[in-house]
């Protein structure tokens, strides 16, 4: 029997099922928990999540980019993200990111979490940081991206996320945990 804190699973082989520059889909034959034979499959991501919420502290609004979401066949209002390499600061991808994609630099930052996104068939992991004192710049966003921005205030994007209106974890998670701060310091 295996304790809280030591793997259960053992891999017998690995293979490659699928690549691409983005992702590898891993086939494992492994010795499951129960002892027995099996599978696993695994989408490994080649690059670190990353995302930003821009917040204007002046104006109390959030800076959100939309853009058409392939995999889920629909439009999707989300903070600015994208990857960055494994050999590369989160924040520096994350600024990275945010240039790209809404043109604004500079700015005060600070790390709001770390997050595994689907852990249970992908090792994805993503880091969110909080961004202020922005500067307005010229976007540059990828060939795959058609992007739209627009200035949300800080209350329509938690509602936005409660009406279901809102579905990107990576969004999600660091909106949550801001307005967990503002609860804890009295501001609402």
């Amino acid at each position: 029997m295996s304790t809280a804190e030591s793997n259960p699973w053992r891999r017998v082989s690995r293979r490659v099922a699928y690549e691409n520059p983005w992702v590898e889909l891993r086939h494992d034959d492994v010795i499951r928990p129960d002892g027995e034979p099996g599978i696993y499959g695994v989408v490994h991501f080649r690059h670190r999540a990353v995302g930003v919420v821009p917040l204007d502290l002046t104006t109390d609004r959030v800076l959100l980019v939309g853009q058409w979401r392939y995999p889920m066949d629909r439009y999707s209002w989300e903070i600015p993200e994208g990857g960055g390499r494994f050999d590369e600061d989160p924040e520096e991808a994350a600024r990275r990111e945010l240039a790209e994609e809404t043109g604004y630099t500079g700015g005060t930052w600070r790390e709001l979490c770390r997050a595994e996104l689907s852990n249970s068939v992908t090792d994805e992991v993503a880091v969110a940081f909080v961004a202020t004192d922005l500067v307005a710049g010229d976007a540059f966003p990828e060939a795959t991206e058609e992007l739209r921005m627009r200035w949300v205030p800080f209350d329509e994007v938690m509602a936005m996320i409660e009406r279901g209106e809102i579905l990107d974890a990576l969004t999600i998670m660091p909106m949550q945990r801001l307005a967990l701060e503002r609860a804890g310091s009295g501001r609402g």
